[in-house]
C-alpha cells in the first residue's frame, strides 16, 4: 500500500466517523426522514470505498 492509498484510507476513515456522527443525530431528531435514508447511503458507500482500497 503506497502513501497515497494511505491517506486516501485516512481521509475516508475521519469522514466515516463524522457521517456517523451526523447519522445518529439524524435518527435521533428524525425532522426530515430523507436526510436519514442519504446519510445511510453516504456511510456505505464510504465503508464500500475503503473496503475496495485494503483490498488492493
Amino acid at each position: 500500500m503506497d502513501g497515497r492509498v494511505k491517506k486516501k484510507l485516512e481521509v475516508l476513515q475521519k469522514r466515516l466517523e463524522k457521517l456517523r456522527q451526523q447519522l445518529a443525530g439524524a435518527v435521533k431528531q428524525n425532522d426530515d426522514p430523507q436526510d436519514v435514508v442519504r446519510l445511510r447511503g453516504e456511510v456505505e458507500a464510504a465503508e464500500a470505498e475503503v473496503k475496495r482500497l485494503k483490498e488492493s
